[in-house]
């Protein structure tokens, strides 16, 4: 994948005096991707391997078929495609690490396979109480956090979601044998175009082993020079452990040590310890319906009003449809009470008269305060004044992500590509001192809902470049700034993520257009016609589909939206727009906090994709909400800290 022709080579440190204090103590969020695939993939890579393990593990714990099996830190989900290989039929699978699981899933729909893997924090699991028959923590897959607290909760959080008398089976490093035996220093060829340089330590506690890798492309030069520490558990202290957490019947099984095929370094995988734990507890007791239910306060834009952005300035049958779409799967979630606010007139007299009867409110009014857009912060503005929580982005959030200039110096702050692009300002009349290259694509550079934005507003030369602000002008107003734009000609894809950073959210299957059913003298692009006017020949002709991409370009995108989602102070869901140049270089065109929430929207057409319906979308995002308002409450803020 080419990301970017000026993009930064990796830096590379060259010899350091303490590997421990390069360490990060979220390291292993970005370092489980194709690169662990490549440079582990003597021993995750091989399928026999895998089989031998699973053998061996299901020789000790022996279930039954039909048993509840989370394979949990599962990785790319090598030990839970055996046991469904083997004829496990309730086998689940749970990761952190977004790229791993996405090639699960992928696989698993390849093979037809019937496995649940979900993307999750083991330290927080989404399981009911009492589900699982058999845990595994399999492939040295416990001992990565920096505090040992985190992986007590860890065993804590399997405790609770294991039934009782049931079984908690982990396979991890052999500690003892790595302080002895570690190698400090190794290189390997990984392939005929890879190979990886390794420098290994203890930690200055001895507790854990440091290492660093350096990997490196024969012609493209050094690809990652990355650190990590994983802790060292003796047979003793994992003893210990599992005990504090409140396990019994705890044994220690035989050693595995699996053989390199390409007579590689093993690291830790070298020699491993087995570990059964059993679950002695009552079967937990199911909590009473809650007599009072959350109260949400639904505010969205008001039909009564002129709606400048609409075709006929006003709500139509297709709007109220979508309404009641939205109020129908709204009432089939029955942890809230809803309540509907669209009269924008007496609106901050109804928040103030039920301010104490609201738990949060549920902000989907896109539409803007007065369905004015440049108003839309005004409804997060008058929450805050109020006291009241609510979802989505805080009014300074959506101020910066109204203003498409601003976002671009936010990526280029962040090292991010964008499309070339400058400002026309309203006291502008001439553009040859501007570096143009056509084509181009001109819009307001304020402003959503793809207004302003036709298929003649991709422009091949000057004269049509000054038609074109010239209309924009008297169609949107003269005081506006213009945002020209280099025109990309490649894949236009969409990201979206639901839920709060750091570890509570879920990156939902990227899309992209799919404009094969369009004209081809028509502009590729996702404009105003496409989305309101039925009249145009784009109506009707563009689908979304999920994104046909490479696993580089696909985790360049989602880790760039996590980062924009984090420096735009993004809350509980966002959606991020991006389009490939010429050279299948991503290029972030705009950030939309609080996106459509419709039920044929792009979130939802993403939500889709991923098994999830419409109604389960929106519950995601009102639990996002209720939880960060929650954790706000727990650490001392206010309501409208949440």
């Amino acid at each position: 994948m080419r990301i970017d022709r000026k993009k930064k080579p990796i830096h590379v440190l060259g010899p350091v005096n303490s590997l421990e204090s390069y360490v990060k103590a979220d390291w292993w969020r970005e370092i489980f991707n194709a690169n662990y695939l490549r440079t582990d993939g003597d021993v995750v890579g091989d399928q026999n391997i895998t089989k031998t393990e699973i053998d061996t593990f299901l020789s000790i714990v022996k279930p039954a078929k039909d048993q509840y099996i989370l394979d949990l830190c599962c990785g790319q989900g090598r030990h839970t495609f055996e046991l469904a290989r083997q004829g496990y039929t309730h086998v689940y699978g749970l990761d952190r690490s977004h790229y791993l699981i996405t090639k699960a899933k992928k696989q698993t729909s390849q093979e037809g396979w019937s496995i649940n893997f979900k993307e999750g924090d083991a330290r927080k699991l989404t399981y009911t109480p009492d589900f699982f028959d058999f845990i595994l923590i399999l492939g040295n897959s416990f001992g990565y956090f920096e505090s040992q607290n985190d992986d007590k909760t860890v065993l804590r959080e399997a405790l609770r979601t294991l039934k009782p008398m049931a079984t908690l089976l982990i396979d991890v490093t052999d500690g003892d044998y790595i302080r002895k035996n570690y190698e400090a220093r190794s290189w390997e060829w990984i392939d005929k175009d890879y190979f990886v340089c390794r420098e290994r330590c203890l930690s200055k506690d001895e507790e854990r082993l440091v290492s660093r890798e350096v990997i490196t492309h024969v012609k493209k030069g050094v690809v990652a020079d990355q650190f990590y520490a994983e802790r060292l558990y003796t047979k003793e202290s994992i003893q210990n452990m599992l005990e504090e957490a409140g396990f019994k019947e705890i044994q220690v099984h035989r050693t595995i040590c699996p053989e390199s095929q390409r007579n590689q370094d093993l690291g830790m995988m070298v020699q491993r310890i087995i570990v059964t734990a059993v679950v002695h507890k009552e079967w937990t007791k199911k909590k009473k319906p809650m007599k009072d239910v959350r109260s949400v306060a639904v505010i969205m834009g008001d039909p009564h009003l002129e709606d400048r952005v609409k075709p006929d300035g006003s709500f139509d049958d297709d709007d109220f449809y979508t309404i009641n779409e939205l109020k129908k799967s709204l009432t089939g979630i029955y942890e809230y009470k809803f309540s509907y606010f669209d009269n924008h007139a007496n609106l901050v007299n109804v928040l103030i008269k039920n301010r104490d009867k609201i738990d949060f409110v549920f902000n989907l009014c896109d539409e803007g305060y007065n369905n004015e857009a440049a108003k839309e912060l005004h409804i997060p503005a008058m929450c805050e004044m109020l006291d009241i929580p609510y979802s989505g982005g805080s009014p300074q959030c959506l101020a910066f992500c109204y203003d498409k200039s601003l976002v671009r110096g936010v990526a280029q702050e962040l090292d991010m590509p964008v499309p070339q692009a400058f400002v026309i300002k309203p006291e502008d009349t001439t553009f040859i001192e501007f570096p143009i290259h056509f084509p181009v694509i001109v819009k307001p550079n304020i402003g959503d809902s793809s207004i302003g934005i036709s298929k003649e507003s991709v422009c091949h030369n000057i004269k049509q470049l000054e038609n074109v602000i010239v209309k924009l002008r008297a169609k949107i107003g003269f005081d506006i700034t213009i945002l020209i734009e280099e025109f990309l000609s490649g894949k236009d894809l969409s990201v979206g993520i639901i839920g709060n950073l750091p570890d509570s959210y879920t990156v939902l299957p990227i899309i992209e257009e799919d404009y094969s059913d369009l004209p081809d003298h028509l502009p590729k692009i996702c404009g105003y016609e496409a989305k309101w006017d039925p009249k145009s020949p784009y109506w009707k002709k563009l689908k979304s589909v999920e994104a046909d991409l490479s696993e580089d370009t696909s985790r360049f995108l989602i880790a760039s939206c996590l980062k924009l989602f984090a420096r735009l102070e993004c809350r509980d869901y966002a959606r991020f727009d991006w389009r490939l140049d010429r050279h299948g270089t991503p290029r972030l065109l705009e950030v939309n906090p609080n996106p459509g929430w419709c039920w044929d929207g792009h979130l939802a057409k993403m939500a889709k994709l991923e098994g999830i319906s419409y109604k389960a979308m929106l519950n995601m995002i009102l639990k996002s909400c209720e939880d960060r308002t929650n954790q706000s409450k727990v650490n001392g803020g206010s309501k409208r800290d949440a």
